[in-house]
Parts: structure tokens; sequence; C-alpha cells
């Protein structure tokens, strides 16, 4: 007797032996790929036996069975991240595992370019392949609301930059990753502006250099276009600045804008109305707040296009009016 439990004892070592010889091997051989690189994605919430399958679907020839075994030995079954993955050709299922629980999720990226409205840039999120486009659908104040935006109107709101993500992450994850963005910075250059500025709060600034934003053809010349309309406002003259009052037509504008547009009453025209705009008109960038919140001190009431990008300044109507009739014959000619 004594003799057969021995035995017993030792058939079963070698086959707990063999079994973990068998796993080690399967745990460092190389899966199947259907494609590779090959993208996958793990859902949220899923539990490792889900996890398996939606690693099968994924693409990726491996047992479920084995593949939970092995995420439970191993410690990594409670530890899978949900995300977009990305694997290559001689993948082991250790090496997945590896990266399922350390939330190596491959990225994609987004840039919101400045000078965009929120229009634009609602576009782009919903045309963006690899995110979730949880904000489709959803009017400007569903948007702010969902978000946590305490303001009026969304333009304005978010920062134009270059943006990375996990594939399948939330459109709104992004809208509030910008929104933040632009919080931060926007107080950074506040608490550097300079003195005696004709702005009643951050927002007012950041209504000004979204004008600044749009009138700027030539990035050197963007401070000085920022003076004039500081100056403008400090002589409570109106902004008369043509991109307040496309705003204001939205969808109406066709691209040529008339002289009875510049007559039409909106709450944008700044030909009509003093001051400034009720809400930005676009996305400034760094550069535009930093000009709005810091412009050279100049006289300049007056600035008129080239034609080659770049500005002509004057400190007069007179000489406005003979820099308007040069540049506007020299684009006629």
């Amino acid at each position: 007797m004594k003799r057969f439990i021995v035995r017993c004892l030792a058939l079963g070592v070698a086959l707990v032996a063999l079994l973990a010889a068998a796993l080690a091997w399967y745990a460092h051989t190389p899966v199947g790929l259907r494609t590779s690189p090959l993208d996958f994605t793990i859902e949220p919430g899923a539990g490792m036996r889900q996890v398996a399958r939606q690693v099968v679907d994924g693409g990726i020839e491996v047992q479920p069975a084995l593949l939970t075994w092995l995420a439970r030995i191993t410690g990594q079954a409670n530890s899978i991240k949900a995300g977009s993955y990305e694997v290559e050709r001689g993948v082991t299922p250790l090496q997945l595992l590896a990266k399922l629980s350390r939330g190596d999720v491959s990225q994609a990226d987004l840039t919101l370019v400045e000078g965009w409205n929120i229009r634009q840039f609602r576009a782009a999120l919903d045309r963006h392949p690899d995110l979730r486009h949880d904000s489709a659908g959803l009017s400007d104040a569903e948007l702010l609301a969902r978000l946590g935006i305490d303001a009026r109107h969304p333009e304005g709101q978010f920062f134009p930059d270059t943006y990375l993500f996990a594939r399948r992450s939330s459109d709104l994850e992004v809208l509030r990753r910008a929104h933040d963005n632009l919080q931060r910075r926007l107080a950074r250059e506040w608490d550097k502006r300079a003195d005696g500025l004709p702005y009643a709060s951050p927002y007012e600034a950041l209504i000004m250099a979204s004008i600044v934003e749009k009138e700027t053809g030539l990035p050197a010349d963007r401070p000085k276009i920022a003076s004039v309309f500081v100056n403008r406002l400090r002589a409570g003259m109106l902004l008369q600045t043509d991109p307040t009052v496309i705003y204001g037509l939205g969808a109406a504008f066709d691209g040529n804008l008339r002289k009875r547009d510049l007559l039409a009453d909106t709450p944008y025209n700044t030909y009509t109305r003093a001051g400034l705009p009720p809400t930005p008109i676009a996305m400034p960038g760094l550069a535009s707040l930093r000009a709005a919140l810091n412009p050279p001190v100049t006289d300049y009431l007056y600035f008129v296009a080239r034609g080659d990008g770049s500005s002509a300044f004057s400190r007069t109507l007179d000489e406005h009016n003979r820099a308007v009739a040069q540049y506007i014959r020299k684009r006629n000619s």
C-alpha cells in the first residue's frame, strides 16, 4: 500500500510537472494572427473569459481556456485594462497578457487647428475613425452639460492642439482634455497680462484672442493687430472686424462678404455694435492669447490687408484710407 501511494504521488508530481511544462511552452510560443500588425479591442467591464473571447474574435489564434488559465496562474486575470491594442507577428500569450495588464494601448491622434470654429471642431471629431462618437447628436447646450462646462456657448472653450488617445476612446474625453488645456493656458496668460487692458474677465480676453486669430494672415503681425483692437476698445471705437460679421452670418455666409452684410445687425456685427461680440468666434492658439493679453504699445487704430498675407497699419483715418486705396487698387490691377 505504501508503495502504491508513493507511486501515485510520483505520478501526480510528474503530471503536474508535465502540465507546467506544457503551459510554459504554450506561454512562450508565438500565436497566429489574422494580419500583422493587428488591432483589436477589449471592451470595458469584461471579465477574463470575455477578454479571452474578445482576443480570439479580434483575430488572435489562442485557446480561450488556456489563455484564461495562464492569466490566473500569473496573477494578471484581474488587471486587464480596456482599450484598443496593436500586436505584431511573433507575440506570445505571455507577452500578450503583459501588454493587456499594463494597458499598453495603441494610440491615435487628432489635430484641432488654430482658428477652427466649434462646427469644424465637432465635424473633425465626428469623422475620426478611431473615436467613439458619444457627442454625436448632442446640442451645444447638451454638450456643455455632459462636459460640466459652465459657459453659455462652446465656442472658444477648447484649445487647438494635437491630442493623443487610445483607439475607441470617447470623443467626450478628447473634448474634456481640450477644455482643461484651454483653461490652464488662459489662466496662465491672464496672470501675466499687461496692466490697463480693457477686459473685465479672462473670457473677454479669450474673445479678443479669437478675433486676433481670425484676422492674422502673417504671424509677425499678430501683436500689432491685437494692439489695434485694444486701442479701439480704449477709445470707444467700433471694432469693425469682418470675421465677427462672418461668424454671425453662420451657414448663410457663402464666401463673399457684401456691404449689406456689414449693415445687417447681429450680436456679432462689430460694425453695428460696440465692444466685443458675446462669445469667441474661433479657437485661438497660444500666440493669439499672448498677443491679446500683452499687446505692444502702439498708436495704431487701423490696418488693411496688403494681399500677400501681411497688413499695413495706420494711425489716422486719412492714412488708412490712402492705404486702402493703394492696396485695393493693387489687388484689382
